[in-house]
């Protein structure tokens, strides 16, 4: 494989003067089940070989793939690439530039207990299938259940005209479960997500009896709640929520792409924009974590890079492209979902860092306030507001965990809650899930319970 892939990067260099070539290759055997209530609705298993090819050429990307190994076919490839950044500088206002980075020759190598290739279609399917009975027949009010399941082993090759050589081995076991429950007129939701680097043995912890009733249980707990109180109130966020706020109100924000497109945090590095208790990295190498590896797609080792220190930004995420441009060095983030797509910024395990309260330390002085324990969904905008909804959560009076809420969310402006959050808990957990940014990464987000002295909470009047 190295020499063929040699061969092609040096028609790159060599006939078309590319200052940088590179490409990326994989060889992928995957499974993507669903399950809708107990019933399958689609089984899919296949190879998806292929290759990416990117050049820059008198500053400018050029970019091309193809579903083959072939020679001839990656050589038509690589010129197609070229002569896209030829004809693509002619329209160049600033010429990219890549930060001069080392170069690396590895193996990587995934050793599961269970490799989920070697596990049968109708085994994958007997355990989602368990998942979903399991979920069903939990309670009558259970009335939907639906489970995507996805795995993906093989290898990936990186290979550039600098000379770096990188053969990975790639596995992913991951599982999403969506359940509904209704009575009278209340209808809840309940979500639930799986993932592995390890391998199929994640089945063996998260069993489905485990899964399901968990699921489940989730849903019909919510027919009771009562709608929140809507206005501004202190509250105390579980790990899976603060995830999903770290994550999306500011790590994307913390991406140098977006950051340098115009996201709040063009200015602030340097800068205090969060409470002094408030510490965030995105982590690369948190072992059998979703979110880890050992190379990015443009073959940089990945790190733990600190992005805010005692509420002071000093570090974003950055390819070298964007290290280039700021000055910074690579952090290991450019990955790309597969050989059709370019690689861009993306988020690894993105997390707060624990200090040192008990849960019943953070809730032990609010009169009135909220715990929500887990999110049903979040989004941001790169000015800063985002939105989270919540799909668990308990009213707080004075000081003990009260009746369950339903429906509810917590919204502002990223920095302004950063800055109001005044306690923040000892324990720590990580969620796996998959990140959208025009293309899915597997990533991992979490952190500790933390305390926020007053966020806007939705619910009734």
């Amino acid at each position: 494989m190295k020499d063929t892939l040699s061969k092609v990067v040096d028609v790159a260099v060599q006939k078309f003067g590319a200052e940088y070539a590179e490409i990326r290759a994989q060889k992928l055997f995957k499974t993507m089940l669903t399950i809708k209530e107990e019933r399958v609705e689609a089984a899919r298993e296949g190879i998806e070989n292929g290759a990416a090819l990117r050049v820059l050429i008198n500053g400018a990307w050029g970019f091309a793939s193809v579903g083959s190994f072939n020679a001839e076919k990656l050589v038509n490839a690589v010129c197609d690439a070229c002569k896209m950044a030829k004809a693509a500088s002619l329209k160049l206002k600033t010429p990219i530039k890549l930060v001069e980075y080392k170069t690396f020759e590895d193996r990587v190598t995934a050793k599961p207990k269970k490799d989920p290739s070697k596990i049968s279609i109708e085994e994958k399917l007997k355990t989602t299938l368990a998942i979903a009975e399991t979920t069903l027949k939990h309670d009558k009010r259970v009335k939907s259940c639906t489970i995507d399941y996805l795995d993906l082993v093989g290898t990936s090759y990186f290979l550039n005209n600098e000379g770096t050589y990188i053969e990975n081995d790639k596995l992913y076991v991951w599982s999403r479960i969506l359940a509904t429950a209704k009575e009278g007129d209340i209808f809840t939701f309940s979500r639930e997500e799986i993932g592995s680097t390890a391998g199929y043995e994640i089945f063996d912890a998260e069993t489905p009896e485990i899964v399901g009733e968990r699921v489940a249980k989730r849903a019909v707990n919510q027919l009771k709640a009562k709608m929140p109180k809507g206005g501004t109130f202190p509250v105390v966020l579980g790990p899976n929520v603060v995830g999903v706020f770290v994550h999306e109100a500011f790590g994307h924000l913390a991406e140098a792409d977006l950051t340098l497109s115009g996201s709040v945090l063009m200015d602030k590095l340097g800068k205090k924009i969060a409470s002094e208790i408030v510490t965030i990295y995105d982590d690369g190498t948190v072992e059998g974590a979703f979110g880890s590896f050992k190379y990015d797609d443009e073959g940089v080792p990945t790190q733990k890079t600190l992005l805010v220190k005692d509420g002071v930004v000093v570090g974003l995420m950055h390819n070298r492209e964007t290290a280039q441009k700021l000055k910074a060095n690579p952090t290991g983030n450019s990955r790309a979902e597969d050989f059709r797509v370019e690689p861009l910024i993306r988020m690894r395990n993105t997390f707060m860092e624990p200090k040192e309260h008990s849960f019943e330390e953070l809730i032990e002085k609010i009169k009135f306030g909220y715990y929500f324990k887990s999110f049903r969904g979040g989004q941001a905008n790169i000015d800063g507001t985002f939105q989270v909804g919540i799909q668990e959560g308990y009213e707080i009076i004075n000081g003990e965990i009260g009746e369950p809420v339903r429906n509810a969310s917590i919204s502002g402006n990223t920095l302004e809650t950063l800055n109001k959050v005044d306690a923040v808990g000892k324990d720590f957990e990580l969620w796996p899930g998959r990140c959208g940014k025009g293309q899915t990464a597997f990533v991992c987000d979490g952190g500790p319970h933390i305390r926020v002295r007053e966020v806007i909470v939705g619910g009734g009047a």
